[in-house]
């Protein structure tokens, strides 16, 4: 048997939960809608979703799946979250040009501390038959024999198959290098359904869009060697409507945990979210009922900012706290409304000679901490990521004369006075 694509634009689901995650766009494609569906009818189902540790906090690309297990809980499911501590010394090369950079152990362990940060806010954790649990596959991997692997779980790949999948595919057709060690990456990724499976009693496996092909060889392995029906189901890969990358911006990623970016820059970030995609992530990223966001939906003109500010806020408190949220928005009331330089806002001060001559603005962006770098600052002027008084600013050479009252400067996604 294989498990082919099913999407979801036909599909009336009769679970509540997948009504749910079909209704707010969290579901794609998935290998058997109907089984699956009658699965969430039939009792509780364990399902996981697997992030690798290759940085101390995850950003907001990771999010949709996270949101995906938060639902599951709230409808009565069983999350599990699985950190790769094994996976990551290898590195998922699906749809990558080039080898992920190799981490320690300490490395490792240091990120998952940091990524266990924003599961603790948005899921339940617990010994409980629906709480949340994290499991680490380097609890099984690290004690895998290499002849056992290849007998017992070897055998049942092809690698004619694999070869056909996109993720390995346009590396070779692009002939970009694919090592051995990331071409083993599905199999272990497929093994830990399987150990998932015998340890949980786990029934689904999520991903991104890009994960199919990997998914799809986890749920033939656990097929192949316990003989039991398990599933698989994807999400969109989301972008704004611009076409830009969800959670990449022109300063950089924007990242969940509050110590890589400040409560106010991830206010900010859903603040300036695109005007078409405002309905789209109020139902992703914020648990407000349907109704209400569909009322939201109609709001047009100046209004709609009033809508952002209820995303900015919604998704700040899921991701940092309500009260992280509530002092965002007042810190961007205080800056943006009323022109003053609210506390925790980088500034800085110039001297009389500075204020006459002007400072450069990759200049500026770098003193104020903004960028990290004249070069980072430059590529930010280069894409429209830089405003100065609400303006776009193009011109890579800018000098900004600077007046007793202080000039508010963008970066990014991030507006902020200097």
């Amino acid at each position: 048997m294989t498990h082919s694509e099913t999407t979801t634009d036909q599909f009336k689901p009769r679970s509540p939960v997948l009504r749910t995650l079909v209704e707010r766009g969290y579901a794609n494609q998935a290998t058997d809608l109907a089984g699956l569906d009658f699965a969430f009818e039939e009792g509780i189902v364990p399902a996981y979703v697997g992030f690798d540790a290759t940085a101390e906090s995850l950003h907001v690309g990771h999010l949709l799946p996270i949101m995906t297990l938060r639902r599951l809980q709230q409808a009565g499911h069983k999350p599990i979250v699985l950190i790769g501590g094994g996976t990551t010394r290898i590195g998922d090369p699906s749809f990558r040009s080039e080898v992920r950079p190799m981490l320690t152990d300490e490395q490792i362990a240091s990120n998952i501390a940091g990524i266990r940060k924003v599961f603790d806010r948005l899921l339940v954790f617990g010994d409980g038959p629906t709480d949340a649990v994290m499991v680490n596959n380097a609890d099984w991997l690290d004690n895998i024999r290499w002849i056992d692997m290849l007998r017992d779980v070897g055998r049942h790949f092809s690698v004619n198959r694999m070869l056909s999948f996109d993720s390995v595919r346009t590396r070779l057709e692009k002939q970009e290098n694919l090592s051995f060690l990331e071409f083993n990456y599905m199999i272990l990724q497929a093994f830990d359904f399987l150990e998932l499976s015998r340890r949980t009693g786990c029934r689904l496996q999520m991903g991104g869009a890009d994960q199919w092909g990997n998914i799809i060889n986890g749920i033939e392995l656990v097929r192949r060697t316990e003989g039991q029906e398990v599933f698989g189901m994807t999400a969109p890969l989301v972008a704004t409507s611009s076409g830009a990358k969800m959670g990449k911006t022109a300063a950089g990623a924007v990242w969940l945990n509050e110590d890589r970016l400040s409560s106010y820059d991830y206010w900010q970030f859903w603040r300036n979210t695109e005007d078409a995609d405002v309905v789209r992530f109020l139902k992703l990223f914020t648990d407000l009922p349907m109704d209400e966001i569909n009322s939201l939906g109609r709001v047009e003109g100046a209004e709609l900012n009033a809508v952002k500010e209820r995303l900015a806020n919604e998704a700040t408190s899921l991701a940092h706290g309500a009260d992280a949220a509530r002092h965002a928005a007042a810190t961007a009331r205080q800056t943006f409304e009323h022109g003053e330089a609210a506390q925790g806002l980088p500034t800085l001060q110039l001297d009389d000679e500075e204020r006459s001559a002007g400072v450069s603005l990759v200049d500026l962006l770098v003193r104020t901490g903004l960028s990290s770098s004249k070069s980072e600052a430059r590529r930010a002027i280069a894409s429209r990521g830089v405003r100065l008084d609400g303006n776009v600013v193009e011109d890579l050479d800018l000098v900004v004369l600077v007046q007793p009252s202080p000039v508010r400067l963008s970066f990014g996604e991030n507006a902020t006075p200097s």
